[in-house]
């Protein structure tokens, strides 16, 4: 294909679904169906099974959670139904869109084709972004929000238009209902602002009604962080005292492995173009964006994909440098043999790490000798043996069916007294979706956002207990028996194997007064 292609930056009027634009919309098209059509191969993530259960109980927020991703989960579920394909359109659709942004921020720059191509072409492989395209989460509709407002931001320092402030606080004010961390972006942003001479726009009235609008659809979240006692805030002081710290090296590391080694001539090049080079100095805002943003991150120890939403624009530059390097040196073959290296080195990485496309054995005979991750860990527990994006979405319904063989064993009349306490959010989420196939009992949890939907009317006189410590069991019923034992094989996470189902009976207190003991945000 690539010898075929003319990779000069000439224009195409003549060839238009040969043009940059044309072909960065193939590419977003490839994803999306790469990513529908391994949508059922492994099943629910884990996080998925608590947004159904979010989707069923809208709020205006959650402990960890703003609200949107529970309304998508609804929608999704309400218009396409109850399999996983269903639930990962949106993702998938806001995924893609990522890929088509970072192409047109390339094009904006002053990027051809072969630019507007590779920084399309980085964004697809980065696994870091490619992975939220698998799965609902609040973190694809954050990329693209973040994507989005940076495409904005560049179009406001390009054409000096202060009303485009609005159009920003609009997209800010969405992404901060997919996540919080959009406040991370908007604070970089205005620091960014005054390190620059786009200072300038501060001096005006737009960024700060824009700045308004986005605060506006926080207002709901606030609000029902004051009714409920600010979960959120516990919720992230429980959750960081648990992450191992990282040094900034650490960090940068993760972020080189995780954006994938073939991208790194290009958002290194692209932060220099902002940074050091005359062409990029009216975008230099865009340059400390991302630099701000890896040291706040790098210094409160933050998940290593918090970073992953400020990629794009540096894929866009970088894609950029390189098109005008090759130009000026006149290695046209480079064209062709760096895409290339794009295409393959990420379809081998994509199925590795993130796309569910290998079968389960296959995939672990491969990943095993780098302990599944290869040391890269987004969740503070045991390794699993494959890659933590594959086995979070195994073993869940084998799960439910072990509880359901415990049930089946209580007498009818224990059955009509009990209910089912679940240690986690996924476990909850599990049993709350597969639960009525097996004609189970209501599902409680302590974890989260379960914690604020209660007890759910529950008696506490009969509990099937999975995931709770034994020790805190004891501290509120009197007879408790082990009843069996969950095992999910030797691929879903370890810290959800082999775990003992608790039958516990004659509780010491009613259970709505023991219900703050179950209680862990985290």
């Amino acid at each position: 294909m690539f010898l075929i292609l003319d990779w000069s930056p000439k224009p195409l009027v003549h060839r238009p679904l040969l043009s940059g634009t044309a072909i960065v919309a193939y590419l977003a098209c490839a994803k999306f169906l790469v990513h529908m059509i391994t949508a059922g191969n492994y099943g629910f993530y884990r996080d998925e099974l608590y947004f159904l259960s979010a989707g069923e109980r809208l709020d205006l927020g959650y402990v960890d959670f703003p609200p949107l991703v529970a309304v998508v989960t609804a929608v999704a579920r309400g218009l396409f139904g109850d399999s996983p394909a269903a639930l990962h359109f949106f993702p998938a659709l806001a995924s893609a869109a990522v890929v088509v942004l970072t192409g047109l921020m390339a094009r904006e720059l002053g990027g051809g084709r072969f630019a507007q191509v590779l920084a399309a072409l980085a964004a697809l492989v980065a696994p870091n972004i490619l992975v939220f395209g698998t799965w609902m989460s609040m973190d694809a509709f954050d990329q693209l929000f973040w994507a989005l407002a940076t495409y904005v931001l560049l179009m406001i320092l390009k054409q000096d238009q202060p009303r485009l402030w609005l159009a920003f606080g609009l997209v800010a004010g969405l992404g901060l209902l997919a996540k919080v961390t959009m406040l991370f972006f908007g604070f970089a942003v205005f620091v960014a602002l005054l390190l620059t001479p786009a200072r300038k726009h501060l001096l005006t009235k737009w960024p700060w009604l824009g700045g308004a609008v986005a605060l506006v659809f926080l207002l709901p979240y606030v609000f029902w962080q004051i009714m409920h006692g600010w979960p959120t805030l516990e919720f992230w002081s429980n959750y960081g005292a648990k992450l191992d710290p990282d040094s900034a090296v650490e960090f940068l590391i993760e972020q080189i492995a995780t954006m994938h080694p073939a991208t790194l001539l290009i958002w290194p090049a692209g932060l220099y173009y902002y940074l050091l080079s005359k062409s990029g100095k009216p975008y230099q805002a865009l340059g400390w964006i991302y630099v701000i943003l890896f040291l706040v991150f790098a210094v409160q120890n933050a998940k290593f994909y918090f970073l992953a939403p400020a990629y794009p624009i540096l894929f866009a530059s970088g894609a950029l440098v390189i098109e005008r390097f090759i130009r000026w040196r006149q290695w046209n073959w480079l064209k062709p043999a760096y895409v290339s290296l794009m295409v393959i080195s990420g379809t081998i990485v994509a199925p590795l790490a993130v796309v569910p496309v290998l079968p389960v054995d296959a995939l672990a005979k491969i990943t095993a000798p780098v302990e599944g991750n290869a040391g890269i860990e987004s969740e503070d527990l045991e390794r699993p043996r494959v890659p933590q994006p594959f086995a979070f979405r195994l073993g869940w319904e084998k799960m439910v069916k072990t509880i359901a063989g415990v049930y089946r064993d209580l007498t009818p009349a224990e059955q009509a007294r009990s209910c089912i306490l679940a240690g986690n959010f996924g476990e909850a989420g599990a049993l709350d979706f597969f639960g009525p196939k097996y004609f189970l009992p209501r599902v409680i949890s302590g974890h989260n956002n379960y914690y604020i939907w209660g007890t759910r009317g529950c008696s506490g006189q009969v509990i099937i207990s999975v995931g709770v410590p034994l020790e805190r069991l004891e501290a509120v019923f009197n007879d408790i028996e082990h009843a069996d034992t969950v095992t999910c094989g030797e691929y879903c996470m370890p810290d959800e194997n082999n775990l003992p189902v608790y039958v516990a009976r004659d509780p010491k207190i009613p259970l709505e007064q023991a219900w703050p003991q179950f209680k862990h945000f985290s």
